[in-house]
């Protein structure tokens, strides 16, 4: 999942990691979460990058989906962090629902590499949640796609 749309404005005497989610961005995540939280039921523990738009993001998400599990900031889903950086944690947390919320170049590149794509095929704009799946039982089973939800565009279920 990307963070929903922050401010463009960076607070005086902080940087770019402090921007935090607009109000309409908030009101329009409550909207797009709440419209495909029956896609979303499940989820054992959210990782989010410790960026303050992608923590208020992860915690909208929490609130609409009545989360009770974990939430925890992880570094490496920092903006242009490698593709690599969440592969150990993907493989530990194997078997369970995880939502991972980050920033774009990077979820786009960690879309299509599990998805062993060359580059992702869709948009990956603010808000846009991408459902994932493998088989845990079989660990050289390719991942698919269950579904890709932009905000204010239909749910697709191909890309």
């Amino acid at each position: 999942m990307r963070h929903g749309d922050a401010d463009a404005e960076i607070p005086e005497a902080l940087t770019d990691e402090a921007r935090a989610l607009t109000p309409k961005a908030r009101r329009g995540l409550i909207a797009h979460f709440g419209s495909i939280s029956d896609r979303m039921r499940g989820v054992e523990l959210i990782l989010t990058s410790p960026l303050v738009r992608a923590v208020q993001t992860a915690q909208i998400l929490s609130l609409v989906n009545d989360h009770e599990g974990l939430l925890h900031a992880h570094r490496g889903l920092l903006p242009d962090m490698p593709v690599g950086a969440l592969d150990t944690v993907i493989k530990e947390n194997a078997g369970k629902d995880l939502v991972l919320v980050g920033h774009q170049p990077s979820m786009g590149a960690l879309a299509a590499h599990l998805l062993a794509l060359a580059s992702f095929p869709r948009q990956f704009n603010p808000g846009t949640v991408i459902g994932l799946e493998r088989n845990v039982e079989e660990e050289s089973s390719p991942i698919k796609l269950l579904f890709y939800a932009a905000p204010g565009q239909p749910v697709l279920e191909e890309l």
